[in-house]
This record gives structure tokens, sequence and C-alpha cells, in this order.
């Protein structure tokens, strides 16, 4: 089966160097979502509200894609300032999963993100009729 491209106009548009998510084999790879609108400025509310901005343009690749933040299973987390911003991020982050089933995670420190966002989010979920 070949890899199906993902689009969706409710979420954050894609850059052309990539797509908002890619179906293959069962899982959808989600690309980077940064706390941003449609027409790319950072939101307000610092790192809390850009997690929360990442997450609805995630949420609705996923939807587009037939699966849901509930089928996630691998999230990775890059954040310009681990420590003065893990906890807020981890606020925000902890309103959109079911705490009893969180998926795997990693959380990475890195210099800067795409314009001048404070966190970007990544994540690989699977297709329920997969």
């Amino acid at each position: 089966m070949p890899k199906e491209v993902v689009y969706t106009l409710d979420a954050v548009p894609p850059l052309k160097t990539f797509s908002q998510a890619i179906i293959s084999k069962g899982f959808v790879y989600v690309s980077g979502n940064i706390g941003c609108t449609n027409d790319f400025q950072i939101v307000e509310g610092g790192v809390q509200g850009q997690t929360v901005a990442a997450l609805e343009s995630i949420r609705k690749i996923l939807h587009a894609a037939g699966s849901g933040l509930h089928h996630v299973v691998k999230a990775n987390i890059y954040l310009t300032n681990l420590a003065a911003d893990f906890s807020e991020m981890n606020r925000a982050y902890l309103t959109f999963f079911d705490e009893q089933a969180m998926p795997a995670r990693t959380c990475i420190g890195v210099a800067s993100l795409p314009l001048g966002a404070s966190v970007e989010i990544e994540c690989v979920a699977e297709l329920p009729d997969a």
C-alpha cells in the first residue's frame, strides 16, 4: 500500500517542504506543529498557549487522517527553554490526553524553532481500522 498524504484546510497549512501528515502501514506520522495561526503568527499565552494551539492543529490533522489524539502512540516535543517551560507545557499537554493511557514521549531542549516559537510537537498515531 503506497503512502498517503494528509491535508486539511482546518489545520495550519504546511510549507512546500513537508506534508501535514503521511499515512503509511496503519500509522499516521504528523509533522511538527508550532503554536501559530493559519497565517503563521505565533499565538499569545506563552508556551501554554502555543502548546494548546499546536495540539489543536494536530487534533485536526489526525481527524482528517481518520485517527485522533487517543490513538497517539508516540509524541516528540521540542522546547527552546526546557528548564523554564517544561512544567507549563506539561499543564497544557495533560489536558489533551487520558492520564491513564499517555503516549510514549520524548521532550528535547533545542536552540531555536521556526518563527521564534517556544514549542514544537510531532507525533505518530495508529489508524483505528488498520
